[in-house]
């Protein structure tokens, strides 16, 4: 999948990545996965990952902020 999705700025890949998102979605929707437990270290980290701000790749800064 991290092939797949290492050109994830095209309209393509953008549309794969929502893809893959929204096939993860409904199969954890389902009642048989949803019964199966988590590791707890796991979702700590999951959290502690969502808790901290987004960074942007350098390529998207403007090329006003990188001037004197």
């Amino acid at each position: 999948m991290a092939q797949q999705l290492r050109g994830w700025q095209s309209a393509s890949s953008q549309r794969l990545w929502l893809s893959l998102l929204i096939d993860t979605a409904e199969d954890l929707s389902r009642p048989e996965r949803r019964a199966v437990p988590c590791d707890q270290q796991l979702l700590a980290a999951l959290r502690a990952q969502l808790a901290r701000p987004a960074s942007l790749p350098i390529s998207y800064a403007s090329p006003y902020s990188l001037r004197n």
